[in-house]
């Protein structure tokens, strides 16, 4: 499954998205850095998908010749992902972790009780359960944009 854009600009996906997420990583770029950063082939393969890129609004070429990600198209094509520093991750990705954390500190509270404590902590188990699925299926996705 790929991730598709709709809008004015070409559709972003496959090798194309893989040069916007690599120009959005490393900031500014020079062709030959996206050919080596990517693994292609050719520099003119990379041109190719950097000029997509470019028609659809979504990278721009500074004054030197340098390849730069438009930071308005990042929302867009990075629907459901969060930027980190350099690192893109799934936006439940920050839920799981709470949700994981908050399960895990109040199972270990009340774990001697005889109430309903119990089913309590198989309903939010069985939520973290579901958070993680959805987080591992978006950073699925994401993986295979690379």
């Amino acid at each position: 499954m790929s991730k598709q854009v709709q809008g004015s600009g070409p559709e972003v996906r496959g090798n194309t998205l893989r040069v916007y997420l690599y120009v959005l990583q490393h900031g500014p770029c020079e062709l030959k850095d996206v050919q080596s950063g990517l693994g292609f082939s050719t520099a003119s393969l990379a041109s190719y998908h950097l000029k997509r890129l470019i028609d659809g609004g979504y990278a721009a070429q500074d004054n030197y010749g340098r390849y730069l990600a438009s930071k308005d198209a990042a929302g867009q094509i990075l629907e459901g992902y969060v930027k980190v520093g350099a690192v893109v991750v799934p936006q439940l990705l920050f839920v799981s972790v709470l949700f994981t954390l908050l399960v895990g500190y109040f199972s270990a509270m009340s774990y001697g009780s005889v109430s309903y404590v119990p089913l309590l902590i198989l309903a939010s188990l069985a939520l973290v359960a579901v958070v993680w699925y959805e987080t591992a299926r978006v950073w699925r996705r994401l993986a295979s944009w690379r």
